[in-house]
């Protein structure tokens, strides 16, 4: 029989139906249990991993931030004095030292994505970061980026606002030279 898809029928007849022999709907066969193989479901668990960070993450970072506007490169110290896990966060808090600056911070490290936000408090910052600005990190500490608070340099209109902040966990171990092996 053919499907007929639209056609006019007088009001009170009725449209045969005729089920589909493809699709049994037999129920015992609805009934047999789906097994799931084990590497399609995610183990991860952020809530202990935020735990876990919260324990054992370094807390001195060191390493440079480069603006964008051309100012200098500046020497950062980044030391977390509390780190506390809450759900599948890491509230951050402790000081940066900014070049000749030092700023109270204040963030949060997201344990499933490992991006992070860090934001400097104190009101006097170094050129090329304003007050109300973050620092934003894709892949964790490093590289982490500058998001300012507006799109326009107050104090040099036309120069570029944002940096980069490269970090790293080993502060002692990047004044040793590297000694090729060959």
């Amino acid at each position: 029989m053919p499907f007929l898809l639209a056609m006019d029928l007088p009001i009170g007849s009725q449209v045969p139906f005729q089920a589909n022999p493809q699709l049994p709907l037999d129920p015992i066969e609805l009934a047999v249990p789906i097994e799931v193989e084990e590497s399609s479901v995610e183990s991860f668990d952020p809530v202990a991993r935020a735990a876990d960070l919260a324990a054992t993450l370094p807390r001195r970072w060191c390493g440079t931030f480069k603006p964008f506007d051309g100012n200098p490169t500046v020497d950062v110290t980044l030391t977390l004095s509390a780190l506390k896990s809450i759900g599948q966060m890491v509230d951050l808090r402790g000081s940066m030292d900014l070049g000749s600056v030092t700023t109270p911070v204040q963030g949060n490290l997201h344990a499933k994505s490992f991006q992070l936000n860090l934001i400097p408090l104190a009101d006097t910052l170094i050129a090329g970061i304003e007050p109300g600005g973050v620092f934003l990190g894709l892949q964790g500490f490093s590289p982490t980026g500058w998001e300012p608070a507006r799109l326009v340099n107050l104090n040099n209109p036309g120069s570029l606002i944002g940096g980069r902040l490269a970090l790293s966990s080993e502060c002692d171990a990047a004044s040793v030279p590297v000694t090729p092996l060959w």
